[in-house]
């Protein structure tokens, strides 16, 4: 958060406002008072002008009515009334014949305008209306404002004078001016004092307003522990009191939520089924690893990214159809080499109100169900097939058995000895297929005895080649010296016996099986080699699987039940080894196994 510039802060706005107010509030008050005291002055001045007008209006009076006959008297007279009138405010008084418009005499030192007859247009307003009039003008030599007063003197009714009056009213308005000053003065000094308490008491708002923005800052970086130093009991201290109380229930909150998110993230990072939670637009907030690894996606890129687009579901379905799916969804990610499927299940997240605003899939890895289930289905056709077809030939000889065959001696053994050869093929595949059970359901144990296998496999080859009726040659690469090897005798003689007789069937006349045995770190390496038409190979690693036959075929012809090497490989297994084939098509197959081997455990029990 970037720090709050000065003229931006509360601080300053706070102070600012606060003159501000002072300020509009002084000169709303300034105008007022200032018009006020200035129309008082005034008021006042011409009052006590007129006050002494009116006195010397009746000394006049009295003298003008006197029926002197002496002009020059008269002037003398008016003369020594108008030199007696003192005052300061006065510059000038004049008295002036109603009648005739002839100045009769001024206070002024120049006598020489008395005798002529007045040009002022005031005076001549007063002998036409016989009201007094006055008004201000602007002295032109001082610049002063003056003001004029022409008052009417009248005798019975009768105007007889006039009194013109010229007074020095410019000192009402330096008043009024320096008044104002001192007004001006004391508002500025009233701003600044008011400016520093502004401040003072700006900073009791703003100070605790900073520190609570200091915790909220405190607890935008995750720092609960802060607290906010409550000054007052007013609105800003129980504003903190408040701020403080909130950071406690928020920091309990941060606890139960750090604890339940821990939880969640305990549980869905040891799920062994992805989840994945989306947000009500359908993009991606939150994957597990199993869900990542499930789709093999990196968690950090498929944020934000639309779910649909994720599944790879995009071309089937949309987002909204998803929120009313109520079956799973199989995501199909096999290969030619490698069958992978997923089954996805949805649920939604909704408020108490309905609000939809995401949704959880929880994604299940069932290829080895799938492949179970296909297995299984395979299994019970082969099995049943395997089955099907000695019944379908035993019935059919039997038949003809019944329908008088059996009379016939040449067609009656041989119809008898067909119908003993699948019985028997049954009854292998039968054994076959509970030895295989029991394996499966771990009944199966083993008797191990330690054998030197050597000697071991000399007696199951030298077997093999007495019995064996096909032109086919055995050879021998096995050691001279003794290898002793804990195993089951029993179990490796029919492992032995399965992976011979299968080189036996598909050996060519004239053809050769070699037999090797080699010592390698802490196990035997068994392999047994043919020479027949060999395994294409993208079926080499299918042929360990039950009722797998490259060519059905010719197999069934043999004899074969498809589960020799199925029986081979768990019983290897079950020794701790590990059974694999190589094979080229035209040239021949084989097929390897290995067996635990410590030499030194030899040289003890020897």
């Amino acid at each position: 958060m970037n720090k709050v510039k000065f003229f931006q802060s509360i601080h300053f706005k706070f102070v600012l406002i606060y003159i501000l107010l002072i300020v509009v509030a002084m000169e709303i008050i300034g105008v007022y008072f200032i018009n006020k005291l200035e129309n008082q002055l005034e008021t006042n001045f011409k009052k006590s002008i007129y006050d002494q007008v009116n006195v010397l209006e009746y000394s006049i009076e009295d003298l003008l009515t006197k029926k002197q006959n002496q002009a020059a008297d008269i002037t003398l007279k008016v003369r020594k009334v108008l030199g007696d009138f003192k005052s300061t405010d006065v510059s000038e008084i004049r008295l002036i014949d109603a009648h005739s418009g002839v100045i009769l005499g001024t206070s002024s030192n120049d006598q020489s305008i008395v005798g002529q007859k007045t040009t002022e247009d005031i005076v001549k307003s007063v002998r036409v209306t016989g009201q007094p009039e006055d008004q201000i003008y602007l002295d032109k030599q001082t610049g002063d404002r003056m003001w004029v007063l022409a008052s009417p003197i009248k005798a019975n009714g009768e105007l007889i004078g006039i009194i013109y009056l010229v007074s020095k009213i410019e000192t009402v308005y330096r008043q009024v001016q320096a008044i104002n000053q001192i007004f001006m003065t004391g508002t500025v000094i009233a701003v600044l004092v008011t400016a520093l308490l502004g401040i003072i008491t700006a900073r009791t708002i703003s100070k605790p307003l900073s520190e609570i923005r200091k915790q909220a800052m405190a607890m935008a970086r995750g720092n609960f522990a802060r607290k906010v130093k409550v000054i007052g009991n007013d609105e800003i201290g129980q504003l903190a009191y408040s701020f403080n109380h909130m950071t406690k229930k928020l920091q309990e909150a941060q606890a139960s939520t750090e604890g339940e998110r821990r939880k969640l993230d305990s549980i869905l990072t040891h799920m062994t089924d992805g989840v994945i939670a989306t947000d009500r637009r359908g993009r991606i907030i939150l994957i597990n690893e199993p869900a990542a690894e499930m789709l093999d996606v990196s968690r950090e890129t498929v944020l934000s990214q639309p779910l649909i687009s994720v599944l790879k579901i995009e071309n089937e379905h949309k987002f909204d159809d998803l929120l009313t799916e109520q079956d799973s969804v199989i995501l199909d990610f096999s290969t030619e080499e490698e069958p992978y499927i997923l089954r996805a299940n949805f649920s939604v997240i909704q408020n108490e109100a309905g609000f939809v605003s995401g949704l959880i899939t929880v994604l299940h890895d069932v290829t080895e169900q799938e492949k179970i289930d296909m297995e299984r289905r395979e299994f019970v056709a082969n099995v049943s097939h395997e089955l099907r077809t000695p019944l379908t030939t035993m019935r059919s000889y039997l038949e003809a058995l019944t329908d008088g065959a059996w009379k016939d001696e040449k067609i009656a053994p041989q119809f008898l000895g067909v119908t003993q050869n699948e019985t028997e093929r049954m009854i292998r595949l039968v054994n076959d297929l509970l030895k295989l059970s029991k394996m499966d359901s771990k009944d199966e144990h083993l008797n191990k005895e330690w054998v030197n296998f050597v000697e071991f496999f000399h007696h199951v080859i030298d077997r093999f080649e007495m019995a064996k009726q096909q032109n086919v040659t055995f050879k021998r690469k096995l050691p001279n010296t003794e290898i002793f090897v804990e195993i089951d005798e029993d179990k490796m003689t029919q492992v032995l016996y399965n992976i011979i007789s299968n080189a036996l069937k598909y050996s060519p006349e004239g053809g050769q099986i070699t037999f090797k045995l080699r010592e390698l770190n802490e196990k035997i390496e068994v392999s047994i080699s043919d020479q027949g038409v060999g395994i294409p190979k993208e079926n080499v690693k299918k042929i360990f699987e039950r009722f797998y036959r490259v060519d059905k075929a010719r197999s069934r012809k043999l004899g074969g039940t498809g589960l020799g090497l199925a029986i081979a490989k768990e019983m290897v297994e079950m020794h701790g080894g590990s059974i694999w084939a190589s094979s080229k098509e035209g040239k021949g197959t084989t097929i390897y196994f290995t067996l635990p081997y410590e030499p030194a455990q030899e040289d003890e029990w020897l």
